[in-house]
């Protein structure tokens, strides 16, 4: 898709450099991590006190989770498949690789992942996992129980639950907005 094809977004983008103090200082906040704003975050901001709970949420569940990275981007890539949201999958397949995520890994996301060598069970759990929500409506008991045979703790099932059930969200805002790549992400 060309830059001309891009779908607009049904809000506009607020300017990467806002007008509202309170705004700046949060695009401010995330470029001090080293990231550019995303398309995702010029929209949201139009809320302010939404983009700051979005913020509060996101970060710590990307930087101040126990449980490993790469196991959290399996989930992420998964629950992207399952809910067809391109932007998520380029944004997250090269942090899935820096984190430790092998291209066959990648590559082997599909469907049919269950069966597939390059997963090991303790993997397949998290992914089923990331089945199961973005499914919806939740994790089954089954599921939960696959984890915690897998030796993930209480907090860590926690953690994956969460991160799982927020890129859910993630996805449903995406797609409500309609919000484009970055320009040059994705070609």
């Amino acid at each position: 898709m060309s830059a001309s094809e891009a779908p607009v977004p049904r809000l506009p983008m607020v300017p990467l450099e806002p007008a509202d103090p309170t705004v700046a200082a949060m695009f401010d906040e995330v470029r001090a991590r080293g990231w550019e704003i995303p398309n995702l975050y010029r929209v949201l901001a139009h809320s302010p006190e939404m983009l700051r709970a979005w913020l509060d949420l996101a970060w710590p569940l990307r930087l101040q989770a126990r449980t490993d990275r790469r196991i959290r981007e399996l989930l992420i890539l998964r629950g992207s498949q399952v809910s067809r949201t391109r932007y998520e999958w380029v944004h997250h397949v090269p942090m899935a690789l820096a984190a430790g995520v092998t291209q066959d890994q990648v590559d082997a996301l599909g469907d049919g992942w269950e069966a597939s060598a390059r997963f090991d069970e303790r993997e397949k759990a998290v992914l089923r996992l990331a089945d199961e929500v973005t499914r919806g409506p939740g994790a089954s008991a089954g599921c939960i129980a696959s984890l915690r045979e897998q030796g993930f703790s209480a907090a860590e099932v926690m953690e994956l639950t969460l991160t799982a059930s927020f890129y859910v969200c993630v996805s449903r805002v995406l797609h409500s907005m309609d919000i484009p790549l970055e320009e040059g992400e994705g070609d």
